[in-house]
Parts: structure tokens; C-alpha cells; sequence
């Protein structure tokens, strides 16, 4: 009789359990206040094999971004001019649309195909380009040269 009752102590503590778990609320996350950011940033970074272009606030904090490979171009497609040009449209999109984003200062990186077109699209979504900045990494003093040629 006695190891009758802890078997049912045993179940009854096991059913508790169960119904405590299904009872448990998650917290809820809070939903993160939309932002608005009426003016950022703008990089542009045009290789000869994509074109990257991020929109970012004035502090630098990232808003939203694309790229011609994330378009769906691919191979040497990614960087022709109208690849970016598709790119900075798509981020340029959302960051209109997210953020509220008018005025934008344009930093530009690079020697590829894309940098001209994806400025001139920004434009066409009506996005006021304050300044453009070109912000190429230039060597200064480079790497060692080769050794002297004797004949």
C-alpha cells in the first residue's frame, strides 16, 4: 500500500511539472521604435567585381544596404554599371521607406564601373545628394621595388 502512494506522488509530481511547462509565458519582445533618420550617409564601394552600397546614418550606424551579387547578378554581370545602378536603387528604396531618408552625403570607394550610375540613381529616387566625397584608398610609398636588371 505505502509503495502504491509514492507511485502516485511520482506521477502526480511528473503531471505538475508537464502542466508547468505548457503554463510558462515567454516574454514578449518589445518591438524596436521605427527611426526616423530624415538625413545619413551614403558608401558607395565599386570594384571591378561588384558594387556595395550601404546608407547609413551620420554617426555611421547601419540603415540598410545591397549589392549588385545580392541582386541577383552574378559572374562578371556584378560589375557592370547598370548592376549598381539596381543596387543602390533597392537600398536606396528601403531606406526611403524604413527611415524617412532625403538628404544623404555620398562617400565613394573604389575605381569600378558602378560609382557614376549608382549617384545618378539615388537622384531618381529623389534623395538629395549634399556632397560627394571620394574617399579611394591611395598608396603612399607602396610596396618595395624589384631588384636592378644586370645584363
Amino acid at each position: 500500500m505505502a509503495d502504491n502512494d509514492i507511485t502516485e506522488q511520482k506521477v502526480d509530481e511528473k503531471a505538475v511539472q508537464a502542466t508547468d511547462t505548457q503554463n510558462v509565458k515567454v516574454a514578449k519582445r518589445r518591438k524596436k521604435a521605427k527611426r526616423s533618420v530624415p538625413s545619413g550617409q551614403v558608401h558607395i564601394m565599386a570594384s571591378f567585381n561588384n558594387t556595395i552600397i550601404t546608407f547609413t546614418d551620420t554617426k555611421g550606424n547601419v540603415l540598410t544596404s545591397s549589392s549588385a551579387g545580392a541582386n541577383g547578378f552574378r559572374g562578371s554581370k556584378k560589375g557592370t554599371a547598370y548592376a549598381s545602378q539596381v543596387a543602390a536603387e533597392n537600398a536606396g528604396q528601403l531606406a526611403k521607406t524604413q527611415y524617412g531618408l532625403t538628404k544623404a552625403d555620398v562617400f565613394v570607394k573604389g575605381i569600378g564601373l558602378g560609382r557614376d550610375s549608382a549617384i545618378r540613381s539615388l537622384g531618381n529616387l529623389d534623395i538629395q545628394v549634399e556632397s560627394i566625397t571620394d574617399v579611394t584608398g591611395v598608396p603612399h610609398g607602396g610596396v618595395r621595388p624589384r631588384k636592378a636588371r644586370r645584363v
